[in-house]
């Protein structure tokens, strides 16, 4: 029950209206019965400076932070941990002491599900060159000791500042999205960490010529809705395997969560509600 002092966490992020987050936070905190709420906040990025200010002034805990402001919001925090500083992006705020610390947890949550599948040495190609994107590649790089990251792009600029403050960690190329078709057929991973094909234009896909699709390779989209993409489904189809971007999102959920509350996430309740929401 909602009351005067139910304690409010939130995710800040423009577009908001499809994250799921809302659902598994809030059914994480009714099953352990913690007075707090979380809410979806659609920000603006021009007002992503007076939203930030504004957590600690209403009593917020923290937040999530989303599409389009993962980078956007660095400049507004007061510390920042080893991790969030090396992937150069943030997900997480937690206001501790009237300061504001943030934190990446797409890491491990990108991570998480990859564990048994035997990526070694591979060659991945990213898409996108977002916050997710950041997230992945460091990821990549810093796990799985792969042969090459190509980060494919419609913007070179970002994707060639990925690939200057990752270097020290592995190889990186960039090319453009248009000109990907090569490195994609020769990729073992391929990461979907840009946000076409998400709800609610689930028909369209970040690369239309599934030809470059085929057995041996994992195609992990880091969208979570629809759970099944445009991508995936014409993946699979060539003999790809597919991955979709729900674990990802309960991983990086999970450790934020225990940030905020001190507790372990209740998966198996928060998974139960999201199979009555399907």
């Amino acid at each position: 029950m909602v009351d005067a002092s139910t304690r409010l966490i939130g995710i800040l992020g423009f577009p908001v209206h499809h994250s799921l987050s809302p659902r598994i936070h809030n059914a994480a905190l009714r099953a352990q019965g913690i007075n707090m709420l979380y809410v979806g906040l659609a920000v603006p990025p021009a007002q992503l400076t007076t939203a930030v200010a504004g957590l600690s002034a209403l009593g917020f805990l923290g937040a999530n932070v989303t599409i389009p402001h993962k980078e956007a919001v660095i400049p507004m925090l007061d510390r920042m941990t080893d991790r969030a500083k090396a992937v150069g992006a943030v997900n997480t705020l937690v206001v501790r002491d009237g300061l504001l610390l943030g934190d990446n947890t797409d890491v491990a949550g990108f991570l998480a599900p990859l564990a048994r599948h035997r990526l070694g040495a591979c060659r991945a190609v990213v898409l996108g060159a977002g916050g997710a994107a950041r997230a992945a590649v460091y990821a990549v790089l810093t796990a799985l000791a792969p042969r090459v990251v190509t980060i494919a792009a419609r913007r070179l600029a970002p994707a060639e500042r990925i690939a200057r403050d990752f270097a020290p960690f592995g190889p990186v190329q960039v090319t453009r999205l248009r000109a990907a078709a090569g490195h994609l057929a020769d990729a073992q991973l391929i990461v979907n960490a840009t946000p076409v094909g998400m709800h609610p234009d689930a028909e369209a896909t970040p690369w239309p010529d599934a030809a470059v699709f085929g057995p041996g390779q994992l195609v992990y989209d880091l969208i979570y809705r629809p759970g099944t993409t445009r991508l995936m489904r014409e993946a699979a189809a060539r003999g790809a395997t597919v991955l979709g971007g729900l674990p990802m999102l309960l991983g990086q959920a999970a450790a934020a969560y225990r940030q905020w509350t001190g507790k372990a996430m209740p998966l198996p309740a928060v998974r139960k509600e999201l199979e009555h929401m399907r």
